[in-house]
């Protein structure tokens, strides 16, 4: 405060303290006198003793009362010919003890920890849901369990049936466990929280496969987007039936559709490479051959590529779920020095 007084007495204190970063109403109070500084807040005599607050507050927090706003408890206590304090002091007692709100004892649901998995390989992080399917009568569903790889976003197994049940999944997460060979300690099994879902007889199944599991958060779909985005895909496809007549019908265009999204289906997120190339590591040999295709339009038009020599995509290195992206997205540039100007 000296350097203000000092700067002060050759500029404004305003400015003095603008300079210096010090408010002034911080300034002007150190002018004041000791005396002035060491007051001591003294409660008015129209105050509540301690004891009087304390009667309030354990009024207020009674059985009867606890369900009540101050405005009621008010009310109430005037209609029987007592008073205690203002209904303003009735909520600065409250304030005071974080009891604005809810006072009664209540469950309280507990926290979930936000889902953080990331996977570099296929056959290390898969997410599964189920959907349904609508049957050929209002009401009536067939549900679709399918299990993806988040890495290559291939289809490692699916079945459809007419209702949800844990078994059907243990059963389903064996065996696809077994086509692919999955070892002990290698996956992780990623869910949101549906009754199938969590069931303790598909925990322990995890746990005796050694497969980690993981949930999402409940009403949070945005922790399992793999799923819901190839469901998405599916029933997004233009011979995508309204209903479907029985579970026979369904079981044949999901036999049709299922390889089509694993082999042909080129996916923007992996570089516009299909599900079974990522998962089966046949990209490189396919990114070489873009890139001589690309190589080639460049030689013989270099003047439709403004931004250079056009660069193959490549899929991502890691895919992960509420994982920010180490790196800026490639995808929007490269694809755009894909694009040839049109003239």
């Amino acid at each position: 405060m000296s350097a203000v007084s000092e700067l002060a007495a050759h500029i404004p204190v305003t400015e003095a303290c603008e300079v210096l970063g010090i408010p002034r109403s911080s300034w002007y109070r150190a002018q004041q006198p000791a005396t002035a500084q060491e007051r001591r807040y003294v409660a008015p005599l129209r105050a509540l003793s301690p004891k009087e607050r304390t009667t309030v507050r354990d009024l207020l927090n009674s059985e009867r009362f606890q369900d009540q706003s101050p405005y009621e408890v008010y009310a109430a206590l005037l209609e029987e010919g007592a008073y205690y304090c203002s209904i303003r002091t009735m909520y600065r007692i409250l304030e005071a003890y974080a009891e604005v709100q809810e006072r009664r004892n209540q469950l309280r649901h507990p926290l979930y920890t936000k889902p953080e998995l990331l996977a570099t390989a296929p056959n290390q992080l898969w997410s599964w849901d189920i959907t349904k399917l609508r049957g050929p009568v209002a009401g009536q569903y067939y549900y679709l369990y399918v299990i993806l790889d988040v890495f290559s976003r291939y289809v490692v197994g699916w079945v459809v049936d007419d209702h949800e049940s844990a078994d059907l999944a243990q059963h389903l997460i064996a065996e696809s466990c077994r086509k692919q060979s999955i070892a002990r300690d290698q996956l992780t099994l990623h869910a949101d929280r549906g009754p199938a879902m969590i069931a303790k007889s598909l925990a322990q199944f995890l746990t005796d496969l050694d497969v980690v599991k993981s949930h999402s958060r409940p009403y949070t779909p945005n922790d399992n987007p793999f799923s819901e985005a190839q469901f998405k895909t599916m029933k997004y496809q233009p011979d995508y039936p309204q209903r479907f007549d029985s579970q026979e019908q369904a079981r044949l265009w999901l036999r049709a559709f299922f390889p089509w999204y694993n082999d042909k289906h080129h996916h923007v997120a992996l570089g516009l490479f299909t599900p079974a190339a990522v998962h089966y590591r046949q990209t490189p040999e396919l990114i070489v051959k873009r890139q001589a295709v690309l190589d080639e339009a460049y030689r013989l038009h270099p003047e439709r590529f403004v931004h250079g020599t056009p660069t193959a995509l490549t899929p991502p290195d890691s895919v992960g779920i509420n994982i920010p992206p180490s790196l800026p997205s490639r995808s929007k540039d490269t694809l755009q020095n894909l694009l040839p100007v049109v003239p």
